[in-house]
C-alpha cells in the first residue's frame, strides 16, 4: 500500500546505492532492486549483494519508503537454493515484498510470510487470471500490452467484487509508467537467447533488437526499402502527459523502468513524476506543467517518447537512432577530496575536464545520490577564480555533504537539444 493515501505510489528503480539515494532524495514511495543473480537486470546493471540488504532496508525505512526485491526470472532446479537464501535474507533484513514470476519463488516467499507482487512476466491480461493470483499476491503488475480502458475494467471489477490479497486489502494494480520498452510481450523475449545463447528471461539480454536491420527477400534478393532501419527498437514509454487518465484507470502503483540507468536519470525522472502525481492530488496538473516536465525528461537518457499501448495507438513508434536522444549529457571532471562541514564547502580534484563559474555540474556518490547545481563561485588552488583546469584543486560551496568517493561531472548540451 502506498504512503500517500489515495494517490499513486511512485516506484523507483535502484541499480546501485547512487541510484537508490537519488530516488529517496527526489520523493519516491517505493524502490525495486535486484540482488546479484535471478533478476531481469542481472547483466545490465550493477546489482546489490546479500550484504547490502540491511543497508537498503535501513535507508528506505528512514524515509518511509517500501522495498521490493525482484526475483522474476525463469528459475531452474539448481537455482532453488539461491532463491531460498535470497528470500530468507530479505525477510530478515525487513525488505517489504518480493516481485515474482515463478511458482517456486511465490511458494517460498509465502512460506516465510513475505508480501508477494506478481511480475509483468506472468502476463496478467484479464480479471479471471488476476483473481487466481490474488490468492498469493497483494499487488499485481498487469501486462504492458493492455490499454487504459482494459486496465480500468479490471480495477473496476476488483472494487465491485472486493478482491483482496493475503494481507486482507484490495488488490493493488501496478503498471509501467516510464522508461524503456522492447519488442517482447511484457519482457518475454527469446531473440537474445537464439542469437547469443544469452537469455533475456534470465536477466542477460544482449539487446540485439536495438541494432539496425535490413529486410531481404530470400527468393529474389530484393532488399526492402524501410523508413527506419531500427525496426525492432521502440521509443521509450512516457505517461506524464496523460497521467490524469492513468489515475482515472484506478492504478495504485506507477513503476519507473531504469535499473540500468545512471543516478541522474533516476533523480530527474522521479522528481518529474513526483511533481506530476502531487499536482494531480492538489488539482494543479495542467498542460503548461506537462510541457515543462517533458523538457526535463528529455535531458536524460531516452530513445524518444511515446504512449505505449495505453491509449490504444497502433504499434510503430520506433526509435530512429541508436542510443540516447537526451538533450544533455555528463562529462567526467574529477573526484571529491574533502568536505568542510562548518563552512559547507566541497573540495574536488580536477582530473579530466575544465569547469567554470556558471556551469551546471552533477555530483554523484553512494550516499550523495545525484545532485545537480550551478556553480556560482569557486576557489581554484585557494584563490578565487572563474575557470579550473585539469590538475587544479577546486572548492565549491555546497548545500549537501560529499565524500571522497564522489564524482563530479559537467553537464553539456547534445545535438538533440532544440535550438
Amino acid at each position: 500500500m502506498n504512503n500517500r493515501g489515495n494517490t499513486i505510489e511512485l516506484m523507483a528503480p535502484a541499480g546501485n546505492f547512487e541510484s537508490l539515494q537519488a530516488a529517496l532524495d527526489n520523493g519516491c514511495d517505493s524502490i525495486y532492486f535486484g540482488v546479484e543473480q535471478l533478476n531481469m537486470r542481472a547483466r545490465a546493471s550493477i546489482n546489490f549483494t546479500l550484504d547490502n540488504l540491511s543497508e537498503i532496508s535501513k535507508r528506505c525505512k528512514e524515509k518511509g519508503v517500501r522495498t521490493y526485491l525482484t526475483l522474476n526470472t525463469i528459475i531452474y532446479d539448481h537455482d532453488l537454493t539461491i532463491v531460498k537464501t535470497l528470500i530468507n535474507k530479505a525477510k530478515e533484513a525487513g525488505i517489504t515484498a518480493v516481485i515474482a514470476m515463478d511458482q517456486a519463488v511465490i511458494a517460498t516467499a509465502k512460506e516465510v510470510g513475505m508480501e508477494i507482487h506478481i511480475s509483468t512476466q506472468i502476463n496478467v491480461t484479464n480479471f479471471e487470471t488476476l483473481k487466481f493470483y490474488a490468492m498469493f499476491a497483494d499487488t499485481i503488475v498487469l501486462s504492458r500490452e493492455l490499454s487504459l480502458r482494459q486496465v480500468k475494467s479490471i480495477t473496476n471489477q476488483i472494487e465491485k467484487e472486493q478482491i483482496k490479497g493475503p494481507k486482507g486489502r484490495l488488490i493493488e494494480i501496478e503498471i509501467f509508467g516510464h522508461g524503456a520498452l522492447c519488442m517482447a510481450v511484457s519482457g518475454k523475449c527469446y531473440m537474445s537467447l537464439h542469437s547469443y545463447n544469452s537469455s533475456a528471461n534470465r536477466g542477460a539480454c544482449k539487446q540485439n533488437c536495438r541494432k539496425k536491420y535490413t529486410v531481404i527477400d530470400q527468393e529474389t534478393g530484393f532488399e526492402m526499402e524501410l523508413d527506419n532501419e531500427y525496426i525492432m527498437s521502440p521509443k521509450d514509454l512516457c505517461t506524464i502527459d496523460f497521467l490524469d487518465q492513468v489515475a482515472d484507470a484506478g492504478i495504485k502503483v506507477l513503476k519507473i523502468e531504469g535499473r540500468g540507468r545512471a543516478p541522474e536519470y533516476v533523480a530527474k525522472v522521479i522528481k518529474c513524476y513526483r511533481d506530476a502525481i502531487d499536482s494531480l492530488s492538489n488539482g494543479t496538473y495542467n498542460k503548461k506543467k506537462v510541457i515543462d516536465w517533458m523538457l526535463e525528461l528529455e535531458k536524460v537518457y531516452n530513445r524518444g517518447f511515446w504512449n505505449g499501448y495505453y491509449l490504444g495507438q497502433k504499434l510503430g513508434e520506433w526509435s530512429k537512432e541508436s542510443g540516447s536522444h537526451a538533450t544533455q549529457k555528463k562529462v567526467f571532471v574529477g573526484k571529491g577530496v574533502h568536505y568542510f562541514p562548518k563552512s559547507n564547502i566541497g573540495e574536488f580534484k580536477i582530473e579530466a575536464y575544465d569547469i567554470a563559474v556558471g556551469d551546471t555540474i552533477l555530483i554523484t556518490g553512494p550516499t550523495t545520490g545525484a545532485q545537480e547545481m550551478k556553480i556560482k563561485e569557486m576557489y581554484i588552488n585557494d584563490v578565487k577564480g572563474d575557470k579550473a583546469l585539469k590538475g587544479d584543486s577546486v572548492t565549491i560551496p555546497l548545500k549537501f555533504r560529499i565524500r571522497p568517493s564522489d564524482k563530479i561531472y559537467k553537464i553539456v548540451v547534445t545535438e538533440f537539444a532544440k535550438a
